[in-house]
């Protein structure tokens, strides 16, 4: 009997899609098994931390956070690999992966919570997923339990009033760059999904579904709607680019990393570092403020140490510094 991974998950979470995503394009046997009250004791067995995705291993182990997750999969099933082979495309798709999961979680969670027609929407599909069975009483008042649990957390994402206009902002920026550059490829990298095209396109597919964002994307960037729903079922339909192709459209995309990410991350693992409450950034439309998250600065860290791993690489450096990368990753 073929040994299946069980991935206890979501729809309406992006790192959860993400995962699924990935076992489907490597054809690795698993269940995906929605994450709701009937399957609660089953879950808790694997979950260290209330999260997911969570996967439970034919070894009947349990594994969770995304990243770790397709790392540790990747090392069992290496075929087709997701990691182009020449190193300046490699780190700039794990570079692209850490911005999707960090930025990317931003830019979805801040509008899916912030707006009433967003919250309403959102609070009631997740009502329905949690309670399969649920008389309509009960899916209503769960739907008003999650909007107000979730709606109270957008300080962890920056979302305020004041970040409002900002964050809209980057959202289309984003959907613009990236517009340009899927117009005519399926992939990020070329014909094949790469680390990066996973933990991008798990937050921008869930960004697609909701009122706000999924407006925007359907009348901005049909290209990247369209690779948003193709990477819930990628496939190896070619070769990586090599950068000369990639570089005039991809090039902004690490332009914009530069300019937002690796700045804002850069100024949390700070303000964690001297124990300030919050903390400005300047960007570009003007100044971000929000609380300091721990999470972030560890996963900024672990970037940084696969950089200097590849370090010595001029053309990597190169784009890098094009990108106004090079200095927050040294």
């Amino acid at each position: 009997m073929t040994a299946v991974y069980k991935i206890y998950g979501s729809e309406m979470s992006p790192y959860s899609v993400k995962v699924r995503a990935y076992a489907r394009y490597k054809a690795i046997p698993h269940q995906w098994i929605p994450r709701n009250a009937e399957n609660d004791e089953d879950y808790k067995r694997y979950a260290r931390l209330p999260i997911v995705p969570t996967v439970a291993t034919p070894q009947d182990e349990g594994l969770q956070d995304s990243t770790p997750i397709m790392e540790t999969l990747e090392a069992l099933f290496p075929k087709p690999s997701i990691h182009p082979s020449e190193a300046r495309l490699g780190f700039l798709s794990a570079l692209i992966e850490e911005f999707g999961d960090e930025w990317g979680n931003k830019l979805m969670f801040h509008h899916r919570w912030f707006a009433d027609l967003d919250q309403l929407a959102s609070a009631r599909t997740l009502a329905c997923i949690s309670l399969p069975k649920g008389s309509e009483t009960d899916i209503t008042a769960r739907a008003d339990m999650i909007r107000s649990r979730m709606s109270g957390r957008g300080h962890f994402v920056g979302s305020s009033p004041e970040n409002a206009p900002l964050i809209t902002r980057y959202y289309l920026e984003l959907l613009d760059i990236l517009e340009a550059h899927l117009a005519t490829r399926k992939y990020l990298f070329g014909q094949r999904p790469a680390f990066g095209d996973f933990g991008l396109s798990g937050q921008l597919y869930e960004a697609s579904v909701d009122p706000t964002c999924g407006a925007y994307m359907r009348a901005r960037a049909p290209a990247v709607l369209d690779w948003c729903h193709r990477m819930m079922e990628p496939r190896l339909e070619g070769d990586f680019e090599a950068w000369e192709s990639l570089a005039p459209t991809l090039q902004p995309l690490i332009s914009y990393i530069g300019d937002y990410f690796l700045p804002w991350t850069t100024a949390n693992a700070r303000a964690l570092e001297a124990g300030d409450p919050s903390f400005t950034v300047a960007l570009p439309g003007g100044d971000y403020v929000q609380p300091p998250q721990k999470y972030h600065a560890r996963s900024l860290a672990t970037l940084r140490a696969r950089y200097a791993r590849v370090s010595q690489d001029p053309a990597l450096a190169s784009v890098l510094e094009a990108g106004n990368c090079l200095t927050f990753l040294q």
